[in-house]
């Protein structure tokens, strides 16, 4: 195997190595998207040579530019370039099975024998999501909505989806934020750059992308003509998947306004498995196998788990290797860079929404969640402990919190 080289020329890597590399990032990778990027640029701009550094920046570029789990797809299109279609399917079946099986069994589990699980328990690990949303929340503030104009979409947008709280609320939200962005923001002219190395027809891209949007558009028409749980699951988590700009956090009101309000999935279970989902190594849309496992009707357990987490990961398959071909004539697009401008601050305010309606109302009911929930955040903020270690902890101290009230 030339680990040094650069180029993809066929496949020069064996499928079952990629698999077994990214299985070993599944297995390891804490700490959420950004750290992802980093485990990725150590093994393989560093470790292994497969691209260059500046190829690697304009890789994430791309998958940060695009809704869907960036670290993920950042995976997907390194795993192609060494192996083809087949090694993009090998890289995101290593780095996703480990949680996805985790939070599967973990979801058949309270659906199963949720009566003999201490209710503190739950709880702790619903107060520990208070605190990993609250991160997020500031995080991306700071970093997507400096300015009056940014911070105007954003408190617009969590206003409007606060007031209506539905999933075509989240979308026209996002839709308009896209078009306030192009009339508002004027970014400057991208730098100089690498092409990326990975090399796809147009014509194989413009597929992929019609494929996309049929399925986009053409899902919620067959499931209202055809009502079946097993397509409305379908069209649920495929949605989620197509429209989470932001990074993984931001898919929590996009599922929460699907699975409960239809009473798919308890309120009280959707927050303990968003919050023992941070406990887990691997991307958070992984969380789809949670809700899988744990729907009220089938197609639940190890069947609703695939269903909802093969759902919710196609878009991200179909929009990088539709987009790449055409990706250096829109990283150019000074349109296209002022609306993910407006799209970026509008989905902090959907994560903002969120935080107080449910993650917030669902968790903090007396003084001591509070305090636990603050000492939460401080152990993730300042003290920078793992967040498997924080979730845990939290879900410990609920459990005893809730012996003394």
């Amino acid at each position: 195997m030339d680990q040094n080289s650069t180029e993809m020329p066929g496949q020069t890597v064996p499928v079952w190595t990629v698999f077994i590399i990214f299985l070993r990032l599944g297995l390891t990778s804490f700490g959420g998207p950004v750290a992802h990027l980093g485990y990725f640029r150590a093994e393989f701009v560093t470790r292994r040579g497969w691209l260059s550094e500046r190829s690697y920046a304009d890789l994430v570029a791309l998958c940060q530019f695009l809704p869907g789990p960036a670290s993920s797809q950042v995976g997907m299109a390194l795993g192609m370039s060494r192996a083809g279609f087949p090694g993009a399917v090998a890289a995101w079946a290593g780095f996703t099975l480990p949680s996805a099986v985790l939070l599967a069994i973990l979801g058949i589990g309270l659906s199963g024998w949720g009566g003999i699980v201490p209710a503190g328990l739950l709880h702790g690990l619903k107060i520990a999501a208070v605190a990993v949303v609250a991160q997020a929340v500031w995080g991306m503030a700071r970093t997507l909505c400096s300015g009056a104009l940014r911070i105007g979409i954003m408190l617009s947008s969590a206003c409007l989806v606060l007031l209506w709280p539905t999933a075509p609320v989240q979308v026209s939200v996002i839709a308009m934020a896209a078009v306030f962005g192009v009339i508002l923001f004027k970014p400057l002219q991208d730098r100089a750059h690498d092409p990326l190395p990975v090399t796809i027809r147009r014509s194989t891209g413009a597929l992929l992308l019609l494929i996309f949007f049929v399925l986009l558009c053409g899902l919620p028409m067959l499931s209202e003509v055809w009502p079946n749980h097993a397509l409305a699951l379908t069209n649920a988590f495929f949605r989620a998947g197509a429209l989470v700009f932001g990074g993984g956090h931001v898919v929590l009101p996009l599922l929460q306004a699907a699975v409960v309000p239809s009473g798919w999935v308890a309120n009280d279970v959707f927050l303990a498995g968003y919050g023992a989902a941070q406990a887990v190594p691997g991307p958070l849309f992984t969380f789809a196998a949670f809700l899988g496992a744990s729907m009220s009707a089938a197609p639940a357990g190890w069947p609703g788990a695939c269903l909802c987490l093969i759902a919710i990961f196609v878009p991200s398959f179909l929009l990088v290797f539709g987009v790449l071909p055409f990706w250096e004539q829109l990283r150019r697009s000074r349109h296209m860079q002022a609306a993910l401008s407006g799209i970026n601050a509008s989905v902090v305010g959907l994560l903002l929404a969120a935080f107080y309606s449910p993650v917030w109302t669902g968790a903090i009911f007396r003084p001591a969640d509070f305090g636990l929930a603050l000492l939460a955040l401080i152990a993730l903020k300042f003290w920078k402990l793992p967040p498997w270690l924080v979730v845990l902890s939290s879900a410990v101290a609920g459990w005893l919190l809730g012996g003394v009230f």
